[in-house]
C-alpha cells in the first residue's frame, strides 16, 4: 500500500550539520620581536650610521680567481636595509592577522638584512674598516662544526622521544678521550674512534636511566653533564697536567680538492676541509634522508610521536629509542673530537663552553629537521666568530657584549623567531608497555 503527502502536510527537512568554525590562535611574538629589531636598526644603523666606508675583501692574495673588494656606504645602506626591515615587520603583522602565522621566508630575510646592516655599521665604526669576508664566513663554518654534530645528536634522540640534554657531556667526553687516546697512540683515527665510543657510553647512560628506569630525562641529562665535566676536570688536573705526552694529540690535515677549492668564497669553505668537516655535510644529508625517506626513519618518528600506536603495529618502541639515542651519542662524540683533533692543540677544562646547549637550541630553532638545524647552527657559529673578528677590528661595541653575542642570538632565535614550534609529541615521556 502506498502513502501520499496531503496538501496540509509538509515534508520534514533536516537541517544540515553546521561545520565547526575554525579558531585561529595567533601568536604575536614574532611580529613584536621583528618590530623591536626594526626600531633598533632605525636608531642605530640608519640615524647613527658612521661616516667611514665599510670594505669587504673577498679574494686573498694567491687566489686563482681574484674578485674586487665590495664597498658599502653605511649611511645609504643603513637607511635602505632599515626600510626593508620595517617593511618586513609590517608584513609580519599583516600575515599574522590574516593567516595566523608568519611565513618562514619573512623571518629569514629579516635576519639576513639585519645581519648585513649590523656588519656594515660595525665595520664602518671600527678602527680598521676592512674585513676579509671569506675568512669571516669560513671561520663561522669552522666554529659551527661541533654545533652541527651536537644538533644532529639531539635530533636523533628527540625524534625518537628522548630529550637529549646531555649533548654538552657527549661533546666534552669526546674531546677528552680523543685527546688522550690520540696522544697515546699517535693516531688521529684512534682518537676519533675513542671519541665515538665515549659519546656512545654517555648516551647509553642517558638511555638506560630514562628508558629502562623511567627517570626524568631532563634531570638525567643535567646530571650527566655535571658528571662528565667534573670527571674530565679531575682527570685533567691529576693526569694530564703532569704528563704533557698525554695531551698532545695529532691533528687531521685539510684535504684540499683542486680547482674547486679555488672558487671564491665557497671554495675554501666546501672544498678545503678536514675529514670531520666533510663528514659534517655528509651526516646532515644522510640523517635527513634516513629520517624522512626510509622505513627506519618512519619508525623513529612514529615512536617519538605516538609510541602506543607504533607498538600496536609491531615496532619495538624502547629498542628503537635505545638505538637512536646511542647513534646520536656516536655523532656527538665525533663533534667532540673536533675540539682536540682539529680546532685546538690540546684538551683544556670545560673547553666545550656550553656549546652543547647551543646545539640543543639549534635543534629547536631548526624545528627538529637536520637541514633547519644545520642553518641554525651556522647562525650561532657566525655569531661566535663575530665576537673574535670584531674584537680584532677595534669596534665601539663593548667587549662584554661581544662575549654575550652568541648566547643572545640563541635566546632571541629560540624565544622570538621560532614561533609556534612543536617538537615530537612523546618527547620526554617514557613508554611503559601495558
Amino acid at each position: 500500500m502506498s502513502t501520499a503527502v496531503t496538501a496540509h502536510e509538509t515534508p520534514t527537512v533536516r537541517p544540515e550539520a553546521a561545520e565547526p568554525e575554525q579558531v585561529v590562535v595567533r601568536h604575536w611574538t614574532v611580529p613584536i620581536v621583528l618590530s623591536l629589531f626594526a626600531l633598533l636598526s632605525l636608531g642605530l644603523f640608519a640615524v647613527g650610521a658612521p661616516s667611514e666606508t665599510a670594505t669587504f675583501r673577498i679574494s686573498a692574495p694567491g687566489d686563482a680567481v681574484a674578485l674586487p673588494d665590495l664597498s658599502a656606504d653605511p649611511v645609504l645602506w643603513g637607511w635602505l636595509l632599515t626600510g626593508l626591515l620595517i617593511a618586513l615587520a609590517a608584513l609580519s603583522w599583516l600575515t599574522m592577522r590574516r593567516t595566523g602565522r608568519v611565513p618562514g621566508w619573512v623571518a629569514g630575510l629579516f635576519a639576513l638584512a639585519f645581519v648585513a646592516a649590523f656588519l656594515i655599521w660595525v665595520i664602518g665604526s671600527a678602527d680598521n674598516s676592512t674585513v676579509f669576508l671569506t675568512g669571516l664566513v669560513a671561520g663561522s663554518f669552522a666554529l659551527a662544526v661541533p654545533l652541527i654534530f651536537g644538533s644532529m645528536a639531539g635530533i636523533l634522540a628527540e625524534r625518537s622521544g628522548v630529550v637529549n640534554i646531555a649533548i654538552e657531556g657527549q661533546l666534552l667526553s669526546g674531546a677528552f678521550t680523543a685527546a688522550v687516546v690520540g696522544s697515546l697512540t699517535g693516531s688521529v683515527w684512534a682518537g676519533l674512534a675513542a671519541a665515538v665510543v665515549s659519546g656512545v657510553l654517555v648516551s647509553w647512560l642517558l638511555a638506560v636511566f630514562s628508558i629502562k628506569y623511567l627517570v626524568n630525562q631532563v634531570i638525567v641529562g643535567v646530571v650527566l653533564n655535571v658528571l662528565v665535566a667534573g670527571l674530565t676536570n679531575f682527570l685533567f688536573s691529576t693526569v694530564l697536567t703532569g704528563s704533557a705526552g698525554m695531551n698532545r694529540p695529532p691533528h687531521f690535515e685539510n684535504i684540499r680538492i683542486p680547482v674547486l677549492a679555488d672558487i671564491p668564497v665557497l671554495g675554501p669553505i666546501l672544498f678545503n676541509q678536514t675529514i670531520l668537516g666533510y663528514g659534517m655535510y655528509a651526516i646532515v644529508v644522510v640523517l635527513w634522508f634516513a629520517l624522512f625517506r626510509t622505513r627506519w626513519g618512519l619508525r623513529v618518528r612514529a615512536v617519538g610521536e605516538h609510541p602506543k600506536a607504533a607498538d600496536t603495529v609491531g615496532i619495538d618502541v624502547n629498542r628503537t629509542r635505545y638505538l637512536a639515542v646511542m647513534l646520536g651519542g656516536a655523532v656527538a662524540g665525533m663533534g667532540g673530537a673536533f675540539f682536540t683533533l682539529v680546532a685546538s692543540s690540546s684538551f683544556s677544562k670545560e673547553m666545550t663552553a656550553g656549546q652543547g646547549f647551543i646545539a640543543l637550541a639549534a635543534v629547536i630553532f631548526g624545528r627538529w629537521n637536520p637541514i633547519g638545524a644545520f642553518f641554525a647552527a651556522l647562525l650561532f657559529g657566525f655569531a661566535t666568530n663575530m665576537q673574535y673578528v670584531l674584537a680584532i677590528l677595534g669596534t665601539p661595541v663593548p667587549s662584554q657584549f661581544m662575549a654575550m653575542l652568541p648566547y643572545l642570538v640563541t635566546v632571541f632565535a629560540v624565544a622570538g623567531l621560532v614561533g609556534r614550534s612543536r617538537g615530537p609529541a612523546a618527547a620526554g615521556t617514557p613508554y611503559v608497555k601495558e
